[in-house]
């Protein structure tokens, strides 16, 4: 029989059969354990050395990191088709670093022989992108790194590129500077939800803001909004024109909304709270007449102190008004909120397990 075996039929052994058990212990093969339970977390094990995670560059990871450069590469070149084909000339200023550049690019026409259309917009982005990345490389941190200097300078070129195409007429020829702002809006958010998927970024006038907001400790948002607002009154302001505002501004809200949508998905479900003094009842509302699943949680009214019984389950949106008649006819006293759903994952959804497979692929 094992010394382990022993000491567990008889725990009154003494310290000598411990201590023959200690000194076993110190004999496992930290390699053959590693093996064992690490899996491909653990590299480089020898004998009386300490394990140390990593995670090793695996040909999955390298096709990983391929595909997010051509990602980057192709979302590039789709937001350069927005500033090249419906913005600049449109005059439509979508704030940040190329809204400055559409604006420098207007009224530089004629300046110089060199440039008779104006300065290149592209050319002129890159010149600022590159001090803007510099300070977002030191006051914000090291991910701004590889990706995005791909990302600024791939966007920059394809928007020349496009320009110089445009030479002898626009290639997409539209008077209606409305449609411009909003396929502009819709195919810039296109270009830089693939940005954003492969993990990229570009660097922009957003770096300003998120520093602002580092040292302010205030929500970056209002700075992005305040920084974007600064660049289309410059518009206004250089071109002389009221349009310039409104057509900017609509692009700047479409390209939210897609960048949004694609990158959250189109939302059709809910997430919903009900808190009832009626729990079984309502249990059985939502298992049997709404059939969805769901979660009991326990709360305490915050002035009655009352012990509360809450129920929370997810649905689509179609059911809600479903489910606002069965809960009234259940509970009328119930407490019923109703909260927007992101992204789900799990039993009766998404696949959580696929889903994080796919992202690596």
């Amino acid at each position: 029989m094992k010394a382990e075996d022993k000491l567990l039929q008889e725990p009154e052994a003494g310290n000598s059969q411990k201590k023959e058990v200690s000194e076993k212990a110190k004999t496992v093969d930290k390699a053959e354990f590693a093996k064992s339970y690490a899996g491909p977390y653990f590299s480089d094990i020898k004998k009386d050395r300490p394990l140390k995670p990593f995670v090793l560059l695996s040909e999955l990871s390298r096709k990983r990191l391929v595909r997010d450069y051509l990602l980057i590469i192709l979302g590039s070149a789709i937001a350069a088709a927005a500033y090249s084909f419906f913005c600049a000339p449109h005059s439509i200023v979508p704030g940040g670093v190329y809204g400055i550049t559409i604006v420098l690019n207007a009224i530089s026409k004629g300046w110089f022989e060199a440039f008779p259309d104006g300065l290149p917009i592209g050319t002129m982005a890159l010149f600022f992108n590159i001090p803007l990345w510099l300070a977002a490389y030191r006051f914000l941190g090291h991910h701004y790194g590889l990706k995005t200097v791909v990302t600024f300078v791939a966007t920059a070129v394809f928007t020349d590129l496009y320009t110089s195409l445009q030479a002898n007429g626009p290639l997409i020829n539209t008077d209606n500077d409305l449609l411009a702002a909003i396929y502009g809006g819709a195919v810039l958010g296109v270009g830089v939800s693939l940005i954003f998927k492969a993990k990229g970024t570009s660097a922009g006038t957003d770096v300003l803001a998120k520093i602002i907001a580092k040292y302010t400790h205030n929500n970056v948002g209002i700075y992005i909004t305040i920084v974007d607002s600064i660049v289309v009154l410059l518009g206004l302001i250089a071109l002389r024109s009221w349009e310039i505002p409104l057509y900017s501004w609509i692009t700047i809200f479409v390209y939210g909304r897609v960048v949004d949508t694609i990158m959250e998905g189109v939302r059709t479900e809910k997430a919903v709270l009900i808190i009832t003094d009626k729990p079984m009842e309502m249990r059985d509302a939502v298992l049997f007449t709404m059939h969805r699943g769901g979660t009991f949680l326990q709360g305490k009214g915050l002035y009655s102190g009352d012990e509360k019984h809450i129920i929370y389950t997810v649905l689509p949106k179609t059911q809600i008004g479903t489910l606002r008649e069965v809960v009234n006819q259940v509970d009328p006293n119930a407490f019923l909120t109703v909260l927007p759903a992101y992204e789900i994952l799990g039993k009766g959804f998404r696949n959580l397990q696929k889903t994080i497979a796919d992202a690596k692929d």
